[in-house]
């Protein structure tokens, strides 16, 4: 999108340059990297950074008003509510599609929020790792309010850690081997000394949790949380000895409750420039928009697009039993702005945030870009393309 940084890359790019980067990460962690990585990283200007930050910081102040947790409590499903919920989310996402405005200028447009951990780890290992590849010019960067990529680790170490000893903090995932995202379990395990434990390994005596670490029986004291109840729903026939909803002397690092409240549930409450107008379905009270057209439906309580639809009727609407569990938005128009050596691509940036218990507001330190040719981005919809993928995010 930068004009200068983008010709400045992709003049020096070539095909070899790029698999020599691919075989440093999988060399760095072998078989852990089960997603495609993008040739490119994501350039932004000034003018667009200043957008998405301080649409971003509209979002926050919605999300630290003193009624937010009244307003979310429907969205935590009662057979699903944690104990031990914290006063704020551990972790915050905000993802932006990058379009035009009716001008020709880039704007961002928020497509949703998440109050659950991304993928903090393998970020910061893959924009080292396309620094040490490629040339990114000096006068971009990749971290927020940190000098470095040390001073990064050390507060990801303050957040998930929390004093602790790493043994005692596990990654919780279901099936952490099997997992899309494992690239990031081994970033972090090498970051942090945390181990990723699988749902089923947990052992419950009375309110105190273990697990097994070379023959040892070790207490875990802090999860950081990031198995998503969608996934436990996909083996419905597990035994297990400690359940998500039990009560037990733990700490949460992304406690469960606030991936539930931080999600598309948030999205009406939000109202900003660069974000598209959502609703409840069951707020239009049968009297929906006449140009469904140019709006997309999604359903609450399901994750990673699935469930969402791109064509909706007024009779998809009103067969609806449950309206009060899908939002309405507005459709976005991804404009594609990345130059590829064969045409443009669409992409998407994810600002990461952390969030100390004691402080008062979320903390940018890292984002992540997506770029597709596919009509919506994720994996699925972009098989067989070059130029696609997982990228990097470089701020001028």
């Amino acid at each position: 999108m930068h004009k200068e940084a983008r010709e400045a890359f992709n003049r020096s790019f070539s095909d070899k340059k790029y698999q020599d980067f691919v075989a440093y990460i999988e060399s760095a962690f072998p078989g852990q990297l089960d997603f495609r990585v993008a040739e490119t990283p994501v350039f932004i200007p000034k003018e667009l950074k200043e957008q998405i930050l301080e649409t971003s910081e509209q979002i926050i102040e919605v999300l630290r008003s003193p009624d937010f947790k009244a307003k979310t409590e429907r969205a935590v499903p009662e057979t699903q509510f944690v104990p031990g919920e914290n006063a704020h989310t551990s972790f915050l996402a905000i993802d932006y599609a990058i379009c035009r405005d009716e001008n020709g200028a880039l704007v961002p447009q928020l497509i949703e929020l998440q109050g659950f951990p991304s993928i903090f780890g393998y970020q910061a290992f893959l924009s080292e790792a396309f620094k040490m590849h490629f040339d990114v010019l000096p006068e971009f960067q990749y971290l927020f309010n940190s000098d470095g990529y040390n001073a990064y680790v050390a507060k990801l170490r303050s957040l998930i850690l929390a004093g602790e000893e790493p043994e005692s903090v596990i990654l919780l995932e279901i099936f952490p081997e099997k997992q899309k995202t494992r690239i990031d379990f081994a970033v972090t395990a090498e970051m942090l000394g945390i181990q990723a434990v699988c749902y089923t390994k947990l052992i419950r005596e009375g309110k105190s949790l273990f697990y097994e670490k070379d023959g040892r029986k070790v207490q875990v004291k802090r999860i950081y949380n990031r198995l998503i109840f969608d996934d436990l729903l996909n083996y419905p026939d597990l035994v297990t000895s400690y359940h998500f909803t039990d009560e037990v002397d733990v700490t949460w690092v992304g406690h469960p409750n606030w991936f539930f409240r931080i999600s598309k549930f948030s999205m009406p409450f939000l109202k900003d420039s660069y974000i598209p107008e959502t609703r409840f379905v069951s707020d239009y009270a049968g009297d929906f928009p006449k140009d469904l057209q140019n709006y997309v439906l999604k359903p609450l309580f399901s994750f990673a697009g699935s469930g969402v639809r791109l064509q909706v009727t007024a009779a998809d609407l009103h067969a609806l039993p449950d309206p009060e569990n899908y939002i309405l938005q507005r459709k976005v128009s991804y404009e594609p702005v990345i130059q590829a050596p064969d045409g443009l691509v669409k992409c998407e940036v994810r600002m990461m945030y952390s969030w100390e218990d004691q402080a008062e507001k979320p903390e940018l330190l890292i984002s992540l870009s997506r770029l597709s040719r596919g009509e919506m981005i994720g994996v699925r919809f972009n098989k067989d393309f070059t130029w696609v993928g997982g990228s990097a995010t470089f701020f001028e």
